[in-house]
């Protein structure tokens, strides 16, 4: 393990998050955003606290000397109320992104419910991950009112609400030592003139009596626009829980899970583009798989597989519609030569996404390097059409027609399939050593050519049975032959290694081996002996051994061990089934957020957050356990 600064991080589940489905930042228990990246996921980030200090950019909006009692999100929405009591009085901080907005907007809305307290900010914008510092001024707005711009390059931000100053007394090199920018400050703060100045900190102090309310608006746009029109924060909110609920409404989540499930699929939609339909994995980038560790990558683009899962269990809970913007993305992103086909594109389908460091940031516990892009863009995994093929046949069971495009796209990919029938992969979690015959991806290879069969057989569409019917049947040849190992009883992960992989738990879903099949069960036993942490919880697979071609180690992965739940569910062993269950879902934070992976030693969230694969897994294993009941 790496060994870490002096620098404490905020801890991961202190965080919620926000959406607009544009954007996620992350914002701490203590009030401070910590992650912002404008104007899309994937952007540059202008508040880069999170992989740093806060000298990296954030808002923080805290009540001096008061504490928090409680926070929520304003059910079904990412409507966030932040409460806070001092000993004279309490305070609601209300934060949101608007939904129903051309522009990214953040707001903060302060309601003082109880006597008196004193708020204050600490904005510190810093364009491209902080390598960009603003020139900020007062302008005059469409409506008349007068706001700050702060300006780098391309991009801007606009401050609206009561007036913020700048406050040249505060030392660069240490954290904000209080409250300071009221008008009883020294001479030190002032209010930036009309001409502007090098903004490194904005600050305000501000006391508020029992009845006030006050709000603030950080808008986004590029700095060659127009000035916009700042939303009316009132009016925002009230229609951004309209907009959420209206959502929510359409989703089927009746459960003996109802409200985490739920919760899940929220967080599922809020990863969406709400343009585009891509679906990013996590919403930053480089948070560890091992505090102090080496392991940070970048998650906020959209991954063919991640995507694919997230589909089967919207359309398993009555949402087609999403599903169906996603199959657009999906045709777009892939159009083309099918020999062209990536594992991720970016969330309007880019397609060249390089992997760079950034240098400059000391790493989230200190864990380097940071990393922006991804370098495994450019790797073959062979199981990714297959996730797709069955993700599509689940929209097309549900009732919504191909039409002459989606089909082609999916006998395209099939022949992308046939021409790396031969062809050695890096396998379903990215290793970066020599690559392999993986057992699951070939497993998913023969999902592919399966599910084309039955589009033809059960549909009436074209193609190549035939053909693909040969496919099929010699790749299940091959897998149960090359992938099993006779005198472990279990499968391995590769043809040439005999150890196991947690991807093999999700063998059952191509339909090459039934969960209760004797020889899914000695895999099982097999995974249970070795990939198990002190808590019961599933690693990938043994990082010990250096074949993923990485330095260090990591922690559980959380859909692995939801993967362990849905096999259990489905081999009849209900009550370990729930038992795990019920402990994984105690990992999530008091808003129902998963992250990547869970140290079980420390018992702190790890890994990029929130994470889709995390919530997509346990919405399968609780349905899987319904389904086992015969509740669903």
């Amino acid at each position: 393990m790496g060994e870490h600064t002096t620098h404490t991080s905020t801890r991961l589940e202190d965080y919620a998050l926000l959406s607009d489905m544009k954007t996620g930042p992350l914002v701490s228990r203590e009030g401070s955003i910590d992650w912002l990246c404008l104007p899309r996921f994937d952007s540059p980030a202008v508040f880069s606290a999170l992989l740093g200090e806060p000298e990296d950019g954030r808002w923080e909006l805290r009540v001096v000397d008061g504490r928090v009692v409680d926070r929520h999100y304003e059910r079904d929405t990412f409507v966030l109320h932040t409460t806070w009591e001092t000993a004279e009085g309490r305070v609601v901080v209300t934060d949101v992104l608007p939904t129903d907005t051309a522009t990214n907007s953040v707001v903060r809305r302060v309601r003082c419910e109880r006597g008196r307290a004193t708020i204050a900010h600490d904005l510190r914008i810093r364009f491209d991950y902080n390598r960009a510092r603003p020139w900020t001024r007062t302008v005059s707005c469409p409506d008349g009112s007068e706001a700050l711009l702060s300006v780098a390059g391309p991009d801007a931000l606009l401050l609206s609400g009561p007036p913020m100053r700048i406050d040249d007394s505060w030392d660069t090199h240490s954290d904000y030592p209080g409250a300071v920018g009221d008008e009883e400050d020294g001479p030190a703060d002032r209010l930036v003139d009309f001409h502007g100045a090098i903004a490194d900190r904005l600050a305000l102090t501000m006391t508020l009596d029992e009845g006030d309310e006050e709000a603030w608006t950080l808008t986004y746009l590029p700095s060659h626009y127009d000035l916009p029109a700042v939303p009316d924060p009132h009016q925002a909110i009230a229609d951004t829980v309209e907009f959420w609920r209206q959502w929510a409404g359409h989703v089927d989540a009746r459960h003996e899970y109802d409200e985490r499930v739920m919760r899940s699929l929220l967080v599922l939609r809020a990863l969406t583009d709400q343009e585009t339909g891509g679906i990013v994995a996590a919403p930053t980038t480089s948070l560890p798989e091992e505090f102090g560790g080496s392991r940070n990558w970048d998650y906020r683009y959209t991954w063919l597989r991640d995507a694919a899962l997230t589909i089967e269990v919207l359309i398993a809970h009555q949402y087609t519609k999403g599903a169906l913007h996603w199959r657009n993305w999906l045709l777009r992103a892939v159009a083309g030569d099918p020999d062209d086909t990536q594992i991720m594109y970016g969330t309007a389908g880019e397609r060249h996404l390089p992997e760079r460091e950034l240098d400059h940031l000391a790493g989230y516990e200190g864990s380097r390097p940071v990393r922006i892009g991804n370098g495994a863009v450019d790797q073959y995994q062979a199981d990714v059409v297959g996730e797709v093929m069955i993700a599509l046949a689940a929209l097309r069971e549900a009732g919504v027609e191909e039409d002459e495009f989606s089909w082609t796209l999916q006998r395209n990919l099939l022949t992308f399939v046939e021409h790396n029938l031969d062809r050695p992969d890096h396998g379903i979690w990215e290793m970066r050593g020599p690559k392999d015959w993986f057992t699951h991806g070939r497993a998913m290879m023969f999902a592919a050519f399966d599910q084309g069969v039955k589009a033809v057989d059960q549909y009436g569409l074209p193609g190549p049975v035939d053909q693909w019917r040969m496919r099929r049947d010699q790749l299940r040849d091959e897998v149960l032959s090359r992938g099993f190992n006779e005198e472990l009883g279990s499968f391995t992960q590769t043809y040439h290694n005999d150890e196991v992989d947690a991807s093999l738990l999700h063998l059952p879903v191509t339909g090459i081996v039934a969960p209760d099949d004797e020889r899914m069960l000695g895999t099982v036993r097999k995974i249970e002996h070795d990939l198990l942490d002190e808590a019961g919880f599933v690693h990938r697979y043994r990082t010990d051994l250096g074949i993923d071609g990485l330095e260090g180690g990591e922690y559980s992965f959380m859909i692995c061990s939801f993967w362990l739940v849905e096999q259990y569910a489905r081999s009849g062993r209900i009550g370990d089934a729930e038992d795990l269950v019920e402990r994984l879902s105690r990992c999530a934070n008091d808003l129902g957020l998963f992250s990547e992976e869970y140290d079980s030693s420390s018992q702190r969230l790890a890994g990029n957050y929130p994470q889709a694969f995390s919530h997509i897994g346990f919405i399968r294993a609780v349905d899987a356990i319904a389904r086992a009941r015969g509740t669903r």
